[in-house]
C-alpha cells in the first residue's frame, strides 16, 4: 500500500535511518588499529542515551511525603505516579531528617543543631591548624634567633 500524501511511511523512515546509519559505521570500519578494539564493528546499532527527568517540584515531593506519611505504600505510589518507589522513600527520609524526626545521623540532634555542630567542628578544624601553624611558626624564629620565646609556662 502506498503512503498517503506522498509521505514516507514508517517503515520506510526507518529504513532510511538504518541505511544512513550503516553507511557512517561503514565508514568508520575502514580504520584498523592493532592493539585497539573497534567498538563499532561490535554493535550494529547505536543506542540511544537513557531518557532523564526533569527534577520533580518541591510541592510534588511535599505531596508524596505527606502520602506515604498517612499510611500509603512508596512502591503503590510508584505505581500510581512517576517516581520511583526508592525515590519516594529518600524523599522521607531527607524530610525526617530535616525536621528533626530522624535520628540515624547525629541522635537527637535536629537540622538546625546538626548545621550548627559542622560548623564548630569545622571552626575547631582551622583553628587547630592555625595553632599548628604558629607553634611551628614559633619554634623557628627561637632556632634562628638562639633565643626561647618568653612565655608564661616557663617550659
Amino acid at each position: 500500500m502506498p503512503p498517503l500524501n506522498n509521505q514516507p511511511s514508517c517503515c520506510a523512515i526507518s529504513f532510511q535511518i538504518d541505511d544512513s546509519l550503516e553507511t557512517i559505521l561503514d565508514q568508520h570500519r575502514q580504520w584498523d588499529c592493532p592493539g585497539l578494539v573497534d567498538t563499532l564493528k561490535l554493535c550494529q546499532r547505536v543506542l540511544p542515551m537513557p531518557r532523564t527527568h526533569a527534577p520533580y517540584s518541591p510541592e510534588f515531593r511535599r505531596q508524596m511525603v505527606d502520602l506515604v506519611r498517612a499510611g500509603r505504600d512508596p512502591a503503590d505510589l510508584a505505581r500510581e505516579f512517576e517516581p520511583t518507589g526508592q525515590s519516594i522513600r529518600t524523599w522521607v527520609a531527607q524530610a525526617d531528617r530535616t525536621e528533626g524526626r530522624r535520628t540515624e545521623l547525629t541522635p537527637g540532634l535536629a537540622a538546625a543543631e546538626r548545621d550548627e555542630l559542622i560548623r564548630l567542628r569545622r571552626e575547631n578544624k582551622q583553628l587547630r591548624l592555625e595553632r599548628d601553624i604558629l607553634s611551628k611558626a614559633t619554634a623557628w624564629f627561637a632556632r634562628e634567633t638562639g633565643t626561647l620565646p618568653s612565655g608564661s609556662s616557663g617550659s
